[in-house]
């Protein structure tokens, strides 16, 4: 397998998103800070390519932990960044309160509905941000997404929400690539090294998963996986190709 060059990637990437700023007059950036290494690295890479002036972070918690909160406020601080916190908490209430007027549900009814819920109103929340801060600057910000490449493989995202953005930095990254990256950007080891984790069902995302990440970036190098761990990363990413894909009826 060919050696990862970190500092030729980190400079790669932000070159990309210098040039993609340029090319379309572009500004500004805004991003749902999680407190989690994704979040963290895509704002490290944002700040330096367009400037910290330039970058809007957003803590969207909803029935989340207070440590996120204290986690995104670090990396804020460390790159200098604008950070608002815009609690959605009420939001997602009211939309439960409008749900019960359909019928009684059980929790595990609602469970995968409720998490993925989430997601989406962070995402509604980033774009009304963001068009919100393009009018009140007179410049334009886009939504960075912050989704890995062990994520995608596997479809873990949420379908019109966290897979719902403008520009992708770390996309074709692993998680073992995304952290050494965060490592020559200096991201902190608090959040860099964290159990990666939704906030949104008290799991980290291997225990969901049912895989770890590693193991998924060498099902995609290559690599040899015993036949248990292969058949589950295979199933989880044939099961999550619609994702991917809107069929569309041609005439």
């Amino acid at each position: 397998m060919k050696k990862f060059n970190v500092e030729k990637e980190t400079k790669n990437v932000i070159n990309f998103i210098r040039k993609y700023y340029q090319e379309n007059n572009l500004k500004g950036a805004i991003l749902g800070i999680s407190g989690g290494k994704d979040s963290a690295v895509v704002a490290a890479l944002m700040v330096e390519a367009l400037g910290k002036e330039n970058v809007i972070g957003v803590t969207l918690p909803c029935h989340s932990k207070e440590e996120d909160k204290t986690d995104a406020k670090l990396i804020s601080d460390y790159y200098g960044f604008e950070l608002i916190n815009f609690d959605i908490t009420n939001t997602f209430d009211t939309f439960k309160q409008e749900l019960s007027k359909l019928g009684e549900y059980t929790d595990e009814q609602l469970k995968n509905s409720d998490i993925n819920l989430k997601p989406r109103l962070r995402m509604a929340t980033l774009y009304y941000l963001s068009a919100l801060y393009s009018a009140l600057n007179n410049k334009t910000y886009l939504v960075a997404g912050t989704s890995n490449k062990c994520e995608l493989y596997v479809g873990y995202f949420t379908k019109g929400g966290d897979s719902v953005h403008d520009i992708s930095p770390i996309a074709d990254f692993t998680v073992e690539e995304v952290i050494k990256i965060g490592k020559y950007l200096k991201v902190p080891d608090k959040v860099l090294y964290k159990a990666p984790n939704d906030g949104l069902s008290n799991q980290t995302d291997e225990d969901k998963l049912g895989v770890t990440y590693q193991d998924i970036a060498k099902y995609m190098n290559g690599e040899q996986l015993d036949e248990i761990t292969k058949e589950k990363i295979e199933k989880l990413h044939k099961n999550n190709i619609h994702k991917f894909n809107i069929p569309t009826y041609r005439r």
